[in-house]
């Protein structure tokens, strides 16, 4: 059999042609690959000479694929997509395992941080990133291996696996009660000084909800300080501002050392759950598995439901 350089054309011309397609343009393929936009053209049309074919209409101020042109580009995007994956994979082996976790501000700073040591003694060779934001990352455009997410599961850029849900109820600080007492009831509530966190999440659970679920107007509540992120909300517990809805999951650390104190019976469970979100298979690294299997250790539904309303 024959070698694959005599059945191929110049790889030159067929890297500049792929840039040309992927573009839809000579001169954005130019800036990629660092060449004039007439090489480009001179390669294109050499590759067409070649192949006896035409690959582009030439129109008055763009370019357009002919069906030739749409098969062999197909090709050589999965083609170099391929080598590309490959040669990352090979070369990864001789590096540190990294992988870069996105999550929201509350769940790094309450849940993920203060447990994440655990992780690292058991995989000290994975150097980790953590990218905290509110925003959702898109898995299939920015360079984030896993991303952590409160909502329904339902996500177009990746497999979503699920952690656990949550139950909410209200905490303050120790020093706060010896102030104003303790709450009796959830009717008692709306006379002490209440702190909302606001989120761009219309999953979020808020007073309007959480009251609400008791048949309670949130109109009648005493909101004394708003904030825009939980974490600054559950601050202002802890230096006795007043009382802030507790997600267990979040807060349990802080209850166990009491520095926060749960003041009400009541509770609410969430309809929604955390999740892990992963990459598409081929583009998961190694290390991506050690991960999953740590947090679903360390994560898993309590075997006692909490009782409470749900929404």
């Amino acid at each position: 059999m024959s070698g694959y350089r005599r059945q191929l054309p110049s790889m030159t011309s067929l890297v500049v042609f792929e840039a040309a397609a992927r573009h839809g343009s000579f001169t954005r393929a130019a800036g990629e690959l660092g060449i004039t936009q007439a090489a480009v053209s001179r390669q294109v049309q050499a590759l067409e000479e070649t192949l006896h074919l035409q690959l582009f209409r030439r129109l008055h101020r763009s370019i357009e694929l002919t069906a030739g042109g749409h098969s062999l580009s197909k090709a050589m995007s999965e083609a170099l997509g391929l080598v590309a994956r490959t040669v990352r994979d090979i070369t990864d082996r001789s590096k540190p395992a990294e992988l870069v976790i996105s999550a929201s501000v509350a769940f790094s700073h309450f849940w993920l941080l203060p447990n994440i040591s655990d992780f690292r003694r058991s995989n000290p060779d994975v150097k980790l990133t953590i990218v905290t934001q509110d925003s959702t990352a898109n898995l299939l455009r920015e360079d984030i291996d896993i991303a952590i997410r409160y909502g329904n599961g339902n996500w177009p850029d990746g497999k979503a696996i699920r952690l656990f849900s949550d139950d909410i109820f209200p905490v303050c600080s120790p020093g706060y009660i010896e102030e104003h007492g303790a709450p009796d009831c959830v009717a008692d509530l709306t006379r002490h000084n209440l702190i909302a966190s606001g989120s761009p999440d219309p999953n979020w659970t808020g007073w309007d909800q959480w009251m609400g679920a008791f048949g309670y107007s949130s109109d009648l509540c005493n909101i004394t300080l708003s904030c825009n992120f939980y974490t600054d909300a559950i601050y202002a517990a802890l230096r006795g501002e007043g009382v802030v809805l507790g997600w267990r999951r979040l807060v349990s650390d802080l209850l166990k050392h009491k520095q926060l104190i749960r003041v009400a019976a009541e509770s609410v469970q969430t309809r929604h759950a955390y999740f892990v979100v992963l990459k598409p298979a081929p583009s998961r690294k190694p290390a991506v598995e050690s991960f999953l299997a740590w947090i679903r250790s360390g994560t898993g539904e309590s075997a006692a439901a909490p009782r409470g309303c749900k929404i």
